[in-house]
């Protein structure tokens, strides 16, 4: 029961991991023709990794996203914030289905 409480908190990390993302990712294609505007993106998983095997916790961090900026100072690609968006979309689906089964995992094992 344990492993499966941690593996709910591990999951539920990552899920707070993704949401950041897509958060920051929205903000990114929201801003694509601000002057100056810098894209961000969010990391979270070698902290998350090093946790789960080290112990202590993970921290999700948003850092400048370091693309060449255009003329206006920009340096938002759309293309390239669309494509992380799908593939956030897609991490997102798969750890939100495997808190499910975690759940159905210890609903049974609680019901007996």
């Amino acid at each position: 029961m344990a492993d499966a409480i941690e593996a709910i908190n591990v999951l539920n990390f990552a899920l707070d991991g993704i949401q950041q993302r897509q958060q920051v990712i929205a903000n990114n294609i929201t801003n694509e023709n601000t002057p100056d505007y810098q894209a961000k993106v969010v990391t979270f998983e070698t902290s998350l990794a090093d946790a789960v095997a080290n112990g202590g916790t993970a921290v999700a961090t948003v850092t400048p996203e370091g693309l060449p900026s255009g003329t206006n100072g920009n340096n938002v690609s759309l293309p390239a914030e669309l494509a992380l968006e799908t593939q956030t979309n897609l991490e997102n689906q798969s750890v939100a289905n495997s808190l499910s089964s975690e759940f159905a995992t210890l609903s049974t094992a609680v019901s007996g």
